[in-house]
């Protein structure tokens, strides 16, 4: 397949200068081979020794030639190609929120519920290459499993997830970063550790320490993350009408959006929002496509080398058999 992105060597390109002056030598040698032509004296003689090329045919082979030197020129000046290729070098920490709003029903059976099976699948759908951890946080924060490409380990740790107090936002971060790190200090070879990220996952806002921008709100954290080169990849999961039941009371559990949108925004990171257990798997099918993969510039000169070969072979043959000659 003929593709390009980008060329590596394009004073290759030059050469088309030469191209395009062999094609107008070409047309000026063929107008003066007709005027000679119409100069000979005898005409009748001339038409039984001359041999019969009239017409388009015998520009055929020249046209080919022509057509050859300028594919063999573009794989001379090295195109490239975009190439989907799995990435196998990455750490990727899921981070959930298992504080008491996610027992809310709004998202059937509950958000915490739909929030396993979304992870589940997502730890499924991830590239074998791609270390996954998980943390999770409520009024403190837990790391349930170290980063590792064994996804059995993650889903069982998603299944044992459970609810408790409190939601301390900057924890769950900061004990998502600790586990990179340590993570990192272990497999890093000559070319450093492998780049990371934090998905995190919650639905509401911050209530250890109220003060977002205190030294373990989520805000420093999440500053302390872009300093690190570790973005957050925030989904805010949930909707603006979700309750729960505290001591037979009821007690509205709304998202927030704007503040997870700032965390993202902070450490370098995007922010994602979904309101369904659909609207999460897709979210996490997105993740999956942007951490499992990275875009490469690979050579793609061989289809253009190939082309342009067997152009010249067929401008050879055909100039033979046309003429007796090459053009």
């Amino acid at each position: 397949m003929l593709s390009l992105s980008g060329f590596t060597t394009p004073w290759w390109f030059l050469l088309l200068l030469v191209v395009a002056a062999l094609v107008a030598g070409y047309v000026w040698a063929q107008k003066r081979a007709r005027k000679e032509t119409l100069r000979f004296s005898n005409l009748a003689v001339l038409d039984r020794v001359a041999p019969k090329r009239q017409g388009w045919p015998k520009h055929v082979p020249a046209a080919l030639l022509a057509v050859a030197m300028i594919l063999l020129t573009v794989a001379l000046s090295g195109p490239t190609a975009e190439q989907r290729i799995p990435r196998n070098r990455a750490t990727v920490m899921l981070t959930v929120d298992v504080s008491l709003s996610m027992m809310a029903k709004d998202v059937e059976p509950s958000r915490l519920e739909a929030a396993k099976v979304a992870a589940k699948e997502f730890a499924d759908k991830l590239t074998p290459g791609i270390n996954l951890g998980l943390v999770s946080f409520a009024g403190t924060a837990t790391v349930m499993v170290m980063p590792t490409t064994d996804r059995a380990g993650v889903k069982q740790a998603i299944d044992n997830l459970s609810l408790s107090e409190a939601t301390a936002t900057g924890d769950g971060i900061n004990a998502s970063m600790s586990a990179i790190d340590s993570f990192g200090k272990m497999v890093g070879g000559p070319g450093g550790a492998p780049p990371a990220r934090i998905v995190l996952m919650a639905d509401g806002g911050q209530t250890i320490p109220r003060d977002l921008n205190a030294p373990r709100g989520a805000y420093t954290k999440a500053g302390e993350a872009k300093k690190a080169g570790i973005p957050i990849t925030t989904i805010s999961f949930g909707t603006d009408y979700g309750t729960i039941d505290i001591e037979g009371q009821s007690q509205p559990v709304e998202v927030d959006d704007e503040a997870m949108e700032e965390i993202a925004g902070l450490s370098g990171g995007e922010f994602h929002k979904a309101a369904s257990a659909e609207q999460l798997r897709r979210v996490y099918d997105t993740l999956g496509e942007q951490i499992g993969y990275e875009i490469k510039h690979t050579d793609a000169s061989r289809p253009w080398l190939v082309l342009g070969t067997l152009a010249a072979i067929v401008a050879a043959v055909l100039s033979l058999l046309l003429g007796r000659r090459l053009p």
